[in-house]
């Protein structure tokens, strides 16, 4: 009888399959397979919230599958992903498939390679409980705020709205960031730059720092031009030199909040597809030469830690690349944050020695950027320091008929790369050499050859990207690495938050959830108590705390709130300016407003139930009806499928599938849809035009 190891996903267990041999059977539960039911609450507060967990819908005929495996099978190695979410579907799956949890049959692979799965397949452990319970706590407290609280949220302000745990603090950062924008009154100050020429007509720029009675920072032009008087005629030379070294160390190798945010900074990507992308890599590329094999460690890191045996190899490999003057002096040792999980290392290579560029044929082109992000960023980390020689001057000013005690002072830094050490390869930075002009000396006397004033403000707190929100959640403990990018997508889904170029700005809906929650759930919004709770639940993890007495914190003083709020706001809706359109009711005349219903959105009329009208929202598109020339709108089905029609219906009939484009058939001239496989047509049945629609190349 073969042995049995269940993993995830189908491409992991494509990988596993290349190192355990014919004795193994590998399959793949696809993610959970057991699950609170999402029709009702499914956890009974009465019983010490006792979860009521059904087998997920689609997933009957797995789990007959792998029970059959398992009757089949000598041995059962459950091998899901090394982290709390993992541990679950191990326990679920043991639950499921009646295996004993006593017995060690857990395994994980830090990486998806030769030796990796070696090293997991020889330490098999018991499932660990204390996991499994954290995974269940946070599973079910979000269900308790989501399933009681949503349906509070969306009778006062809107229809189908959620209030969740941890993003309604991150839309809540959100908001008070516009806010600080919005009471933020800029403030004025100039700068002052001086040029001089040195000899060989080598122009030399300084900054105005003060006089002889230390700094002064210039508020207004009056101050400014003040300065600028006092200096007519002034001859000038430098009063100090000061040459010396300094070094720049690398960054630290990617965890997997770092990994996100350079995703987006530098490769323009979002955290969820960040993510995505790794687990790819993670799970295993067919690479000619290697087979199937994974090319990073575990993504859903928090620890800094790096295994000897892969600095060893990165050792050897800079030193056969980049030569021994690249290793440090002294092994590096990055200190990971006070409440880092250390159960996995820092996110790196496998296998150092496979370069971006000797395996790009072999990868998407977002599979090879991620990976040479992470390739780069984790050798330069071993790299020895960039070592940069520094220039700080001061510029005095001198009046004929003044004391030597009366001057102005100007400043000017610059420095030049004495050896480029990490940033051979990757520099976090990408700082340009601000180099100043050769030949200077203390003493030397400067031609004077222009002033030059500017008037500044003082600018607000940048609004948040993707990649400040992440850094900001993780410095202030809310959510977990592997949840930032799953948080940022459900609150500009959910309309909360909308994306502008890459700034995150709160919608009127965003604001009004926050506006409500501050002021009558205030720890549900609150950052401090939200931290928590996280800290809560990795105390549950260490099994340092009980999940259920946690559980019941929370809950107690949560419900006995919510019924306070729902006592005090009985009649209570607010209503939002959006959604008030400029569509008057046919029947009263007052302006109508958006609705959503089981089937999205509609207009209603403001004065119901005194009146009753109710009109489609409609959607415009750019395309006209190829029957009678009307305009052609976007509808929902009664299962909320979108299809298209015309907007005279009912005199018109037209309805398609076929997506509307802004082309026009090049035979009658009528607007083409885009239906299966590209193909555009013209849906005017005397016409009958067909064509491929092709992808317009970047400036068409």
């Amino acid at each position: 009888m073969a042995n049995l190891v269940i993993v995830e996903s189908p491409s992991k267990a494509k990988t596993l399959k290349n190192y355990l041999g014919a004795s193994y059977v590998i399959m793949a539960s696809k993610g959970h397979v057991r699950d609170l039911p999402a029709a009702r609450l499914s956890v009974d507060v009465k019983k010490d919230f006792e979860p009521k967990y059904s087998i997920v819908k689609g997933k009957e005929s797995l789990v007959k599958e792998l029970k059959e495996a398992v009757k089949d099978s000598d041995k059962v190695f459950l091998a899901t992903d090394p982290d709390r979410e993992g541990e679950a579907i191990s326990w679920h799956l043991a639950e499921i498939l009646g295996l004993d949890l006593s017995e060690a049959n857990r395994v994980t692979f830090n990486e998806i390679t030769k030796t990796g799965v070696k090293n997991g397949m020889a330490n098999p452990r018991k499932v660990d409980i204390d996991l499994v319970n954290a995974q269940q706590a946070r599973r079910i407290l979000d269900r308790l705020v989501g399933y009681k609280l949503s349906p509070f949220v969306s009778q006062k302000i809107r229809r189908g709205l959620s209030a969740g745990r941890v993003q309604s603090v991150a839309v809540r950062m959100i908001v008070d960031r516009e806010n600080e924008i919005r009471a933020f009154n800029p403030e004025e100050y100039w700068s002052l730059d001086g040029k001089f020429t040195l000899p060989g007509r080598k122009v030399l720029s300084a900054s105005f720092y003060g006089d002889e009675t230390g700094k002064i920072e210039l508020k207004t032009e009056a101050e400014t031009d003040a300065v600028m008087a006092r200096l007519e005629g002034a001859d000038y030379y430098i009063s100090s030199l000061k040459n010396g070294t300094r070094k720049k160390n690398p960054a630290p190798p990617f965890i997997t909040s770092t990994m996100q945010q350079e995703a987006s900074r530098k490769l323009g990507m979002r955290p969820e597809r960040t993510m995505k992308v790794a687990q790819e890599l993670y799970e295993g590329i067919n690479i000619p030469g290697y087979g199937s094999t994974g090319l990073i460690t575990y993504m859903r890191t928090d620890s800094l830690r790096i295994s000897e045996e892969a600095r060893q190899a990165t050792d050897k490999f800079i030193r056969a690349n980049y030569g021994e003057k690249y290793i440090p002096e002294k092994p590096r040792y990055y200190k990971s944050r006070s409440n880092a999980q250390d159960g996995h290392e820092a996110i790196r290579p496998s296998d150092v020695a496979i370069t971006p560029e000797s395996i790009k044929a072999s990868l998407t082109a977002e599979q090879y950027k991620l990976y040479s992000l992470i390739w780069k960023r984790f050798v330069a980390s071993l790299m020895a320091s960039c070592v940069q020689n520094t220039t700080k001057l001061e510029i005095k000013s001198k009046n004929a008929g003044e004391s030597e005690e009366r001057f102005c002072l100007f400043t000017a830094s610059g420095y030049t790369v004495k050896f480029d050490g990490f940033t051979v390869l990757y520099n976090v930075d990408e700082d340009e050499t601000s180099k100043l002009p050769e030949g200077i000396s203390k003493d030397s006397a400067l031609k004077f050859k222009d002033l030059i004033k500017q008037q500044h403000f003082t600018q607000p707190p940048a609004r948040y990207t993707e990649e400040s929100l992440i850094k900001t959640l993780e410095e202030n403990g809310v959510g977990r690495p592997s949840t930032y990018a799953t948080i940022i997508s459900t609150i500009v889904k959910r309309e909360y938050v909308s994306r502008k170029s890459k700034q995150l700005i709160p919608t009127e809906l965003g604001e009004a959830i926050v506006n409500l929650l501050k002021e009558k759930f205030k720890n549900i919004v609150n950052v401090k108590f939200t931290a928590q709770m996280e800290s809560n639940l990795d105390a549950v993890g260490e099994g340092e705390e009980d999940y259920i007495k946690m559980l019941h914190t929370f809950y107690d003083d949560f419900e006995a709130n919510l019924q306070r709020v729902k006592d005090d706001m009985q009649g209570v809706k607010i209503q939002l300016k959006e959604d008030i359109t400029d569509i008057p009711c046919e029947k009263c005349g007052k302006m109508m407003v958006v609705k959503v219903g089981r089937f999205g959105k509609f207009l209603a009329c403001p004065a119901y139930p005194e009146c009753k009208t109710t009109k489609p929202c409609v959607v415009e598109t750019d395309a006209s009806c190829p029957v009678c020339g009307g305009k052609v709108i976007s509808k929902k089905s009664k299962r909320g499928y979108t299809f298209f029609g015309c907007d005279k219906w009912p005199e018109c009939s037209f309805m398609t599938w076929d997506k509307p484009t802004n082309e026009k058939c090049p035979k009658c001239g009528k607007s083409l849809f885009k239906g299966k496989g590209s193909v555009l047509s013209c849906l005017d049945e005397k016409c009958g035009y067909k064509a491929t629609a092709t992808k317009k190349k970047k400036g068409e």
